[in-house]
């Protein structure tokens, strides 16, 4: 079944699942889903999802420092339809591939499901406005994607799926859309280059004085909270956090002392502003 066959086939039994009108929805604690219910019969595997459309709105919307030009974006009526249409595509997934068909898989659903969210809720200042913790729409755990049959949050694609997957480069990689997070690569990770797209991100990211510098007088790394919050899935001990990620700091020193399990960290400030190109 071709891509745009997937994309324009009208389908007997599959609910299209639409996002009602521009209202917020920051006072409704309801599930939110988007794609398409496909049945276990027309779905396929990860090989058959193709990341073009995705790639081509990346190409369109967002620049070389992961900034979003959400105005225009949501000005297009033409392009948040393709942004619905690709989601579509992606719930004709079975979930059968290799790990990096997997990788690449999930680390788009989480960014384009994200973009979706914010699109809907824009113009808003972060995230965080629409995360609530007790009463109220939670974009992380109420904005599901229907993936072969089964919603699933942006909460499950992290926790669940990709960091279950033993690759501490998803961190600097899924961007829930905020100045703090790694930014937004202008392309669509794909299988064939998974690798070389996560190394390059993962340089770039501790390349951002923001996100991270070291101090060889002190021997401290100052480092992005994400590195607090996630820090297991680098290593079990500070030493062997250091050591995992020396390969992707910006000089020698800090790849050194850090290769050597020297040094301690300190956690800078996250900034959740909205990653909005302005």
């Amino acid at each position: 079944m071709a891509r745009m066959d997937l994309l324009g086939r009208t389908l007997i039994g599959c609910a299209v699942v639409i996002w009602a009108g521009t209202m917020s929805l920051s006072a409704n604690a309801k599930d939110i889903q988007v794609g398409l219910n496909v049945p276990a019969a027309q779905q396929v595997a990860l090989s058959r999802i193709d990341h073009a459309a995705w790639d081509g709105l990346l190409h369109k919307y967002v620049d070389e420092k992961g900034m979003v030009q959400y105005t225009a974006w949501k000005q297009s009526a033409e392009d948040t339809q393709t942004l619905d249409k690709y989601l579509q595509l992606l719930s004709y997934s079975n979930g059968q591939g290799s790990r990096e068909e997997q990788l690449a898989f999930w680390i788009n659903a989480y960014n384009a499901v994200t973009i979706k969210g914010i699109l809907n809720e824009y113009p808003t200042s972060s995230i965080r406005n629409h995360t609530a913790k007790l009463v109220g729409f939670n974009i992380w755990k109420n904005l599901k994607l229907i993936v072969g049959g089964k919603p699933t949050s942006l909460d499950d694609m992290e926790h669940q799926v990709l960091r279950k997957m033993g690759e501490p480069r998803i961190h600097f990689v899924i961007v829930c859309a905020s100045i703090g997070c790694p930014r937004l690569l202008n392309e669509a990770y794909v299988a064939d280059r998974l690798d070389a797209q996560l190394t390059l991100n993962a340089k770039d990211f501790f390349a951002d004085p923001t996100k991270f510098r070291y101090d060889a007088a002190s021997g401290t790394f100052f480092i992005s909270p994400i590195l607090e919050w996630f820090g297991e899935d680098f290593g079990s001990s500070q030493a062997a956090q250091l050591q995992r990620i020396a390969a992707w700091l910006p000089d020698s020193a800090s790849q050194q002392a850090a290769s050597a399990g020297r040094g301690k960290m300190t956690f800078v400030d996250y900034d959740w502003g909205l990653n909005d190109r302005k």
